[in-house]
């Protein structure tokens, strides 16, 4: 076998497909090329152009490292050091949750409630102030104040300071102007805000052992655990956000598919209305939020 037939994109890209797929990892092909694209840099239609062009020896070894790397079940991201999240790119790594796509529907349903409020309630010409706790890698925050065309001021709260120092970098990259507080919920969280947003841990403790690999394994246990019965940060920030919230200012959770209707009850008994939920694309619960009077 020549030099050229051994070290070419198209060997490496059935190597690394039948590698993953023997270590069990899902979509062992998709994750194969999305590695070979990220060592390489080369797009699908060069790939099918020269299928046997040849990738020099430290592409090659650098290539199966990436593949031997999420064999082990390490997500693509973390190998990557990204993640694409409403048509943006965040830096993401061990000390965050990595974005979902699911997530881009209380992104969405934010825009949508900014941008129906010409003048949203006592702010009038101020700027819309934001909060987003439980912040993370700053990619809800980040993504609304990306998108939404009115003055804003966005903070970004979270308990660990390695997570906020990934949410700094991303505020960075994408040339956003946000702050980022470290506070455990509301505890150093001062001032008002027209719009509280939260993806906090809902997964109920007894549940995580059951969570894929990649999850279970890689993503931060303080993103995950919502304790018992999935329930408890709704719990604290609902009673605490009514503090917070301006006069007719809403809050906004994703949540768990089957936790619409207990979330729903928690805003209803602390004095929220116009309550709603909204699905994901899977046309399961994904969204819950209501106003605050």
């Amino acid at each position: 076998m020549s030099r050229e037939k051994k070290n070419s994109l198209q060997l490496a890209y059935s190597r690394g497909s039948e590698k993953l797929e023997r270590a069990g990892v899902p979509a062992p092909r998709i994750d194969a090329w999305y590695l070979l694209e990220y060592v390489t840099g080369i797009g699908r239609a060069a790939y099918y152009a020269y299928p046997d062009r040849e990738m020099d020896d430290a592409q090659w070894k650098e290539y199966e490292r990436c593949i031997d790397t999420r064999c082990r079940r390490v997500p693509l991201q973390h190998i990557t050091g990204e993640q694409e999240f409403m048509g943006l790119c965040f830096h993401v790594n061990g000390d965050v949750l990595i974005p979902r796509q699911d997530t881009e529907i209380l992104v969405e349903t934010a825009l949508d409630v900014l941008k129906s409020e010409k003048k949203p309630c006592s702010i009038g010409d101020q700027s819309v102030r934001l909060l987003d706790m439980c912040t993370g890698s700053g990619c809800i925050l980040l993504s609304v104040l990306h998108y939404y065309e009115g003055k804003t001021e966005g903070t970004g709260s979270d308990i660990s300071a390695r997570a906020l120092k990934v949410a700094r970098k991303n505020a960075d990259s994408l040339g956003i102007e946000a702050d980022f507080v470290e506070s455990d919920l509301f505890e150093n969280i001062s001032g008002k805000f027209f719009m509280i947003l939260s993806n906090p841990p809902y997964i109920r403790s007894g549940e995580i052992s059951q969570l894929q690999e990649e999850v279970r394994l890689y993503d931060p246990m303080e993103a995950l655990d919502g304790k018992e019965d999935g329930l408890y940060f709704y719990r604290r920030i609902i009673e605490d956000s009514i503090h917070y919230l301006e006069k007719g200012g809403y809050l906004i959770f994703e949540i768990g598919c089957d936790q619409a209707e207990d979330v729903s009850g928690l805003m209803k008994e602390q004095g929220f209305e116009d309550i709603d939920v909204k699905k994901d694309l899977a046309g399961l619960d994904r969204v819950v939020y209501g106003r605050y009077y």
